[in-house]
């Protein structure tokens, strides 16, 4: 009996697979809406002021309003703009599954809390070898007290803004511009993260709602812009911008709420 010849083997598709799917900009939309759609209605309804937003959120809406464009929703417009035509462009197929948008939230969460263990550690240093009283972690950004849900609202805006000014215009800008200086590809894409993490730290100390400048939270900050551009090289735009809410809302939000109701105990 003759064996019947095999048939090529058919490979499952690269951009099918569950990797892949969460760093394409249609998954990357859905999974952001969310949190941009929460941001936009709540700062709108609790008429937050321009100082109350964080620095990225302030500086994009300043650059479209000294360009001619001053209507309320045009920055998220943009944000959705940039994603979709990125979709076209790249020629993807438009499928998201929720199988797909909910990997992407235990990503976030999990690479959210990573973070928060990364200023434990950067904390124990401090107290080690700087020889100085550092602030914790959850000092390195500002945090919620009772009430205050503007700040909360803040959180979620910063995920999506700082990320869309940080990782996903200036790390391909800058690599553009060393590319076009002749810098090697992997020299570039590694001067592009590690200057866009310095300048991702400065930017808090700058604007309407500036922070005081200290070692500690500069150095943090630092570690933190250099965490989300590799995330953003790795795993992509959403989970960076989820990742970044999540840690927010974990330092500035649940950490503070269980001090709160220990301590009342």
């Amino acid at each position: 009996m003759k064996d019947h010849p095999k048939g090529p083997k058919v490979p499952v598709a690269k951009h099918d697979d569950y990797w892949s799917l969460a760093r394409q900009p249609l998954p990357c939309l859905l999974f952001l809406l969310p949190l941009l759609a929460t941001y936009e209605i709540g700062a709108g309804v609790l008429a937050v002021q321009d100082s109350a937003r964080n620095g990225a959120d302030y500086w994009l809406r300043s650059g479209l309003h000294l360009a001619g464009f001053k209507h309320p929703w045009l920055l998220p417009v943009v944000v959705v703009g940039m994603l979709v035509a990125w979709q076209i462009a790249g020629g993807y197929r438009w499928k998201a599954s929720p199988g797909t948008l909910i990997g992407m939230l235990a990503e976030s969460a999990l690479f959210g809390g990573c973070l928060v263990l990364l200023g434990q550690l950067q904390d124990a240093v401090f107290h080690a070898h700087a020889g100085q009283l550092a602030e914790g972690p959850h000092q390195a950004i500002p945090l919620a007290q009772a009430g205050s849900l503007p700040l909360v609202i803040t959180y979620l805006g910063a995920g999506v803004y700082e990320e869309t000014l940080f990782r996903l215009c200036l790390i391909p800008a800058t690599f553009v511009v060393l590319r076009l200086l002749l810098v090697p590809r992997g020299a570039a894409m590694l001067l592009s993260v590690l200057a866009t993490s310095v300048l991702f730290s400065l930017a808090h100390y700058a604007g309407p709602s500036a922070d005081q400048f200290t070692w500690f939270s500069f150095v943090f900050r630092a570690s933190a812009g250099l965490f989300f551009a590799i995330l953003f090289v790795v795993r992509g735009f959403g989970v960076t911008v989820g990742s970044h809410a999540a840690y927010d809302v974990i330092v500035g939000v649940l950490i503070p709420a269980f001090v709160a109701s220990h301590g009342a105990v």
